[in-house]
């Protein structure tokens, strides 16, 4: 008799292996569900990102016991903040709150791999160099696996009880179900970044001046992400003027900027983010849930996305556990709505510096009240627009 090849089944495979991905199968995996994660790249690549962190980010790499492993791997503590209004300078100091006294800024190939490396501890399987190439439904459309494709080219479906996208702004998982995107927002910057060395850590500081903003991220190995945002259409005319280069427009939209980095020297070569509209898509249908920038994508001049993917992992995974994927839509809606809405006015770079600390002022207890949600001690959430 020929036996024929069942599917492998697993409670969760997840589309996406960096930190929204990578966290979700941590968290599931601890549950002891049997997660696969899958990815297009290889284990410890980088990717576009300015990867600051901030204190809620902090607080779950600590609850989950990753953020030693960051510290130990050379990610300098960051004890300082400081926002410069044009050569007006607020310095704030880190205090501890919610057991948290710094905040650090880990490359991406070294805070994706942590993450990954911790889930693949916990039991979560991880293949690279595998792309997701579809989705199988079944007769009532409900996705209850994906098709893959290994790095041989040969093609495997793999049944599941969730199929999660967490593959980005151009999520494949969201394109095969259809999601639909139910808000988007109005106003975008473009940015160029470069690391940095010769630059000694003062902490983050975010400079803005009228039209434009930037700042200074000390992260690993002695470097610094330096990074100039403006609008797109100025990116566009400096590119065609021949001005669009990382020192140009630095030294012509952030003049205070550019002399805190006099003498510092880029040591790979300039990255460009030429522009995306923010948006919320619809997170999760029958058998299949978005997080990360593949479900919620927000300007990244107020440098919170790896903050929220991490919380956003860890309410999707909560919902998975309780079997109650319908709520997690909701409430990621709701810890997010105020927060894109103050984000996509400061992406319009068109406030005064009076107008810019008052962005600033809702900014900061928005993301306090986020704080305190993810370290346990929440009151009531905001509504959700």
């Amino acid at each position: 008799m020929i036996k024929t090849l069942q599917p492998q089944y697993y409670d969760a495979v997840i589309v996406g292996a960096r930190c929204a991905g990578a966290a979700t199968a941590l968290l599931l995996a601890r549950q002891g569900a049997r997660v696969l994660v899958v990815d297009h790249d290889q284990p410890g690549s980088d990717t576009m990102s300015t990867h600051a962190l901030m204190r809620g980010a902090v607080i779950q790499l600590k609850k989950w016991g990753v953020l030693d492993t960051l510290i130990r791997a050379g990610t300098p503590a960051i004890r300082r903040t400081s926002f410069l209004y044009g050569d007006q300078v607020f310095d704030v100091d880190i205090k501890p709150e919610h057991g948290v006294d710094a905040l650090y800024a880990p490359r991406r190939s070294l805070l994706d791999a942590t993450l990954a490396e911790a889930a693949g501890a916990t039991g979560a399987e991880f293949r690279y160099g595998t792309g997701c190439t579809g989705l199988l439904f079944d007769e009532a459309r409900r996705v209850r696996g994906v098709t893959l494709r290994a790095p041989s080219g040969a093609t495997e479906e793999v049944c599941a009880g969730i199929v999660i996208g967490a593959d980005g702004r151009r999520s494949a998982v969201a394109r095969y179900v259809g999601a639909t995107v139910s808000r988007q927002a109005t106003n975008s910057i473009a940015c160029v970044y470069a690391y940095m060395s010769g630059l000694p850590n003062h902490g983050y500081r975010w400079h803005f001046a009228p039209g434009a903003a930037g700042g200074i991220i000390p992260t690993n190995e002695g470097l610094s992400c330096v990074f100039a945002a403006v609008a797109p259409g100025v990116l566009a005319e400096a590119r065609t003027n021949g001005t669009a280069s990382h020192e140009a427009l630095i030294a012509r939209h952030l003049p205070v900027l550019a002399d805190e980095i006099a003498g510092a020297a880029p040591v790979e070569r300039p990255v460009t983010f030429p522009g995306s509209y923010g948006y919320f898509r619809q997170s999760a249908g029958p058998g299949w849930a978005l997080v990360g920038d593949a479900g919620y994508f927000r300007d990244p001049l107020t440098a919170h996305g790896i903050t929220d993917a991490l919380r956003d992992a860890e309410v999707l995974a909560d919902a998975v556990v309780r079997g109650n994927v319908g709520a997690y839509p909701t409430l990621r809606d709701a810890l997010s709505s105020e927060f894109f809405e103050i984000t996509d006015q400061i992406a319009a770079l068109d406030w005064s510096m009076e107008e810019i600390q008052r962005h600033h002022y809702r900014l900061n207890k928005v993301m306090k009240a986020n704080q305190d949600r993810i370290a346990g001690i929440g009151g009531a959430l905001p509504r959700a627009a």
